[in-house]
């Protein structure tokens, strides 16, 4: 039987990250009808409510049960919306190592939700469950997934040559082109940097699980 993460959520000052729920499904779509979302993931589009629903009910569970990775639903401690997406894919359980992406809606982006969740999963995952390497792949042009890898302590390893598809929409066409992706790593002993220390990412952001 595959290594696989358990279904747990994991609670930072703000946010709470759990497991999908099936009433999650039209928030879901509405957070992916979204440009950026369209333009910087490879999630399916249109993503529909009733694909939503199934990556709550099956594909989700499935990637979990399969030990490929675990996917969270970022919700405020304060009103319980759903503001964001985490997934953690490509998991390598001999190496400990795995890759985490990131949604976050366009209602709640600039409020730093996007590097607390990164961090508090990050932490689980080294404090946790033991692995040792967090990687982050971000699309060349897009600065905003590179602030939060930056912010979190990622250091930046290289660049991946055409190794990614950015898409847009022209009229009724998605059009896509090709683009590089910067890959960025975080260690446990990142997380002791003084930098992250001094900007207030350590400490007010501790995780807590709630299994």
């Amino acid at each position: 039987m595959a290594a696989s993460f358990p279904e747990t959520a994991i609670s930072t000052e703000r946010l709470l990250l759990r497991p999908l729920a099936e009433d999650d499904a039209p928030g879901l779509a509405t957070m992916m009808a979204d440009d950026l979302v369209l333009a910087w993931t490879d999630l399916p589009h249109p993503f529909t409510e009733a694909y939503a629903a199934e990556l709550t009910r099956s594909l989700a569970p499935a990637h979990r049960a399969a030990g490929r990775g675990i996917v969270f639903a970022v919700t405020e401690h304060l009103t319980q919306r759903l503001v964001g997406l985490v997934e953690l894919r490509n998991t390598d359980w001999r190496l400990r190592s795995t890759e985490i992406s990131y949604v976050t809606a366009s209602w709640a982006r600039g409020e730093g939700y996007a590097p607390e969740a990164v961090l508090g999963v990050a932490q689980w995952l080294f404090e946790d469950r033991g692995f040792l390497r967090l990687e982050m792949r971000t699309a060349a042009g897009n600065t905003a997934a590179q602030q939060v890898a930056q912010k979190i302590g990622g250091i930046s390893e290289g660049v991946l040559r055409s190794a990614w598809i950015v898409r847009g929409e022209s009229g009724e066409v998605v059009e896509e082109s090709r683009s590089d992706l910067i890959l960025w790593s975080l260690l446990p002993e990142d997380l002791e940097s003084p930098e992250l220390h001094r900007d207030g990412w350590h400490g007010d952001h501790r995780y807590v699980l709630r299994d």
